[in-house]
């Protein structure tokens, strides 16, 4: 039965909010969630830290014979990045192009902005574990295999473990 929902099958949260938010983006900015998430690997780590693609700016068409016209591309940054991201303005715009698949970027406009500065969740301190406790860890991993594995698998179960007061 064609459009048959199946319960039971796991999605993704990400795949569901770009369901939503995907088209309220394109309508909103004229921009895909896809360009905002691969933002750090179209400007690079050290620009993508300090700026984000705000919209892009479609000029108007009159008449659907009129030529295409490329956009503008509007980059929120804040203070020293404006000028780094000014420098490299060629660059990014080559690769946003090559990410959409054709030539519809054709200038950057930047916006000065206070950046909003991901300090996240502290680092919990460890505190250090006890005899007992390490060689519980060891028996439990000890049977996996793979040494890369059990090494990962240990470091996490000491940061479980760790994170617990005694």
């Amino acid at each position: 039965m064609a459009g048959r929902r199946t319960f039971g099958n796991p999605v993704p949260v990400g795949d569901l909010s770009m369901l939503i938010l995907d088209p309220v983006l394109r309508k909103r900015a004229g921009i895909s969630i896809g360009l905002v998430q691969s933002w750090e690997e179209i400007a690079g780590p050290r620009l993508a830290s300090r700026s984000r693609p705000e919209k892009i700016q479609w000029p108007r068409r009159m008449h659907e014979d009129d030529p295409f016209e490329p956009a503008v591309l509007v980059i929120a940054c804040e203070g020293m990045a404006a000028l780094h991201l000014q420098h490299e303005t060629g660059e990014i715009i080559n690769r946003v192009n090559a990410f959409l698949g054709f030539n519809a970027i054709g200038r950057i406009k930047i916006v000065q902005k206070p950046m909003a500065t991901e300090k996240g969740r502290p680092k919990p301190t460890l505190r250090p574990l006890t005899a007992a406790e390490k060689s519980k860890l060891s028996v439990t991993v000890g049977k996996v295999e793979d040494d890369a594995l059990r090494a990962s698998l240990e470091r996490l179960g000491a940061t479980l473990i760790g994170e617990r007061k005694q």
